[in-house]
């Protein structure tokens, strides 16, 4: 049987491709786009859509034992799973929960500029905006 691989066409979509002002009803018609795209196919050496290099060939099992997902399975966990830039940001975001109260003050810092009371991983100045050292 074959199947499209759509996580393999996503990444490499996203790694050649920026997003930077870009909505995400805009990433999906430029992504439907790229997929349509005639590209050589060094197999039959004939132009075909980018899409066709993407279905790959699955062998489905003959015994009826459970296996494990499948990695061709649709990813179905609506959790947010921040990734780049994004997942830094988090990352000092969920430091500070409330959870970690324990460590609060000590993780406090003040402003070179105003003197407001930022958090210690702060780059910027709530307040004035200042760049922080």
């Amino acid at each position: 049987m074959k199947i499209f691989n759509g996580r393999l066409a996503t990444e490499d979509y996203m790694s050649t491709h920026s997003l930077t002002f870009s909505t995400p009803e805009m990433t999906l018609k430029k992504f439907a786009i790229w997929l349509g795209e005639q590209i050589q196919d060094s197999k039959i050496d004939t132009p075909t859509p980018r899409l066709l290099s993407y279905l790959e060939d699955k062998s489905e099992s003959k015994t009826g034992m459970s296996s494990p997902p499948s990695r061709y399975l649709p990813d179905i966990d609506e959790t947010f799973k921040p990734t780049g830039a994004i997942a830094d940001f988090y990352s000092t975001q969920h430091e500070n929960t409330p959870n970690t109260k324990q460590s609060g003050d000590i993780e406090k810092k003040y402003c070179i500029n105003c003197g407001g009371t930022i958090r210690y991983s702060s780059k910027f100045c709530n307040k004035c905006g200042y760049v922080q050292e």
